[in-house]
């Protein structure tokens, strides 16, 4: 049976409402500018709660406006710059499934079409309102006969549509819902990247911060193995709030405390803490899904940097109050989990290997006893598995190896891998 998927734009395809952008850009010249804003942002919010009809709150948002052609391109220009990281990082899944993906928006063709036409989305795919314009290329209004711009727009829509398969929707807001309750779509998942409206999530099937949790969830093709709003984020101690921002803007699923707790520890895959609130090595020995530390200071010993090498932790740290770490031990630590580079680490051998597309790259940690990588090659081959790209770097303690491979290969595979004696840590980073 077809599937298909009916995304929303405004809040999920892009991180921003584009009405209340587009008044921004139109009314900057306001003395009482902000009054209007904030009126807009009201009927806005107010018609995505459901405590306001989407006609309403159209129609009123519209008349605030006093918009025209020329600001609708500075709109363009903008939110293309705001499209949702996880949407962003998954065009590859727009390109392969241009027939199942639907955008459907109470928002307009005339922003829209530019923005989601950078991602493979066919034009007649696109579901949305279309302004009226005067002479002057000033908005006067809209159709007023497209479902779209009326209370159960997308219900409407989509019962015209008549779409035959299993239907997800996904959006932000009430009138997303709607398609749930009306009983068109199989699924409704809540999109909580840019924002989280209560009365929303506590109706949908499902809450997925991020589009890669969508993908994760149906077992559809994405840009990364595993959702980073799975991955825990531990942090302990004074870490500044910038560098907690970059790790928050990623997707991790930040959990704060004063002291590394055991419990807390063993449960996530990156740690960030200061220098005098460091793991023992002990802890170390029992925190299976630990992949990363990143300590603002230095390690406190040797052998705390040895312990983390033989349990396939990797760590990056740097001198105590150095004004570049607050950006620098966020970016490396990053850096190593989107894309697999040690550059900089303090107990891993260096490697940056460059970004392969259409590729799956695989991490193999391993004691750096001979023969290692002849096994690794060796299930590649005998699954007739072609390499595009292979690396590998050694310390005295581990075997750090990259190895970028055709897409398309039984799962079997992995497992063969993380079974080769001596292996440490195995993972299938994208």
């Amino acid at each position: 049976m077809a599937q298909y998927y009916i995304i929303d734009f405004d809040s999920t395809f892009t991180q921003v409402e584009a009405l209340d952008e587009l008044a921004r850009i139109s009314l900057k010249d306001r003395p009482d500018r902000e009054l209007i804003y904030k009126k807009i942002e009201d009927l806005t919010n107010a018609s995505m709660e459901g405590k306001l009809s989407f006609t309403d709150s159209l129609e009123q948002r519209v008349k605030l406006l006093e918009a025209n052609r020329e600001h609708l391109k500075q709109l363009v220009r903008h939110l293309r710059k705001k499209v949702s990281v996880s949407f962003s990082r998954n065009s590859v899944f727009f390109k392969n499934h241009q027939d199942e993906v639907l955008i459907v928006s109470g928002g307009f063709k005339e922003f829209i079409i530019p923005v989601v036409g950078d991602y493979h989305i066919k034009k007649e795919n696109i579901y949305a309102n279309t302004f009226i314009f005067d002479v002057h290329d000033k908005i006067t209004g809209y159709d007023r006969e497209n479902p779209l711009s009326q209370e159960g727009g997308k219900v409407k829509l989509l019962r015209e549509l008549d779409l035959q398969g299993d239907i997800f929707g996904i959006g932000d807001g009430y009138s997303d819902f709607q398609l749930k309750e009306s009983g068109i779509i199989k699924k409704f998942f809540a999109f909580t990247e840019n924002i989280e409206r209560q009365s929303v999530v506590e109706k949908a099937d499902h809450i997925t911060p991020t589009f890669d949790e969508f993908l994760y969830l149906n077992r559809l093709p994405r840009a990364i193995s595993y959702p980073k709003n799975r991955i825990k984020c531990l942090i302990v101690g004074n870490v500044d709030k910038e560098a907690i921002a970059q790790i928050q803007k990623e997707g991790y699923n930040i959990r704060r405390r004063d002291l590394i707790e055991d419990a807390y520890l063993q449960e996530a895959g990156v740690l960030l803490c200061t220098d005098d609130k460091q793991p023992t090595p002990e802890q170390l020995d029992n925190a299976p899904r630990l992949k990363v530390i990143g300590c603002f200071g230095r390690v406190a010993s040797r052998k705390l940097a040895e312990s983390a090498c033989d349990n396939g932790v990797i760590i990056f740290d740097d001198p105590k109050y150095n004004p570049r770490n607050i950006d620098f031990i966020p970016k490396r630590v990053i850096s190593f989990m989107n894309e697999g580079k040690t550059h900089t680490s303090c107990n891993f051998p260096d490697l940056q290997p460059p970004r392969v597309n259409n590729a799956h790259r695989l991490i193999h940690i391993h004691k750096n006893v001979p023969g290692i990588l002849a096994k690794i090659n060796e299930v590649f081959a005998d699954h007739d598995i072609n390499i595009v790209g292979e690396f590998l770097v050694t310390n005295q303690q581990i075997g750090y190896v990259i190895t970028d491979v055709n897409t398309g290969y039984d799962t079997e595979v992995l497992e063969l891998l993380k079974a080769i004696p001596n292996t440490i840590k195995f993972r299938l980073l994208y």
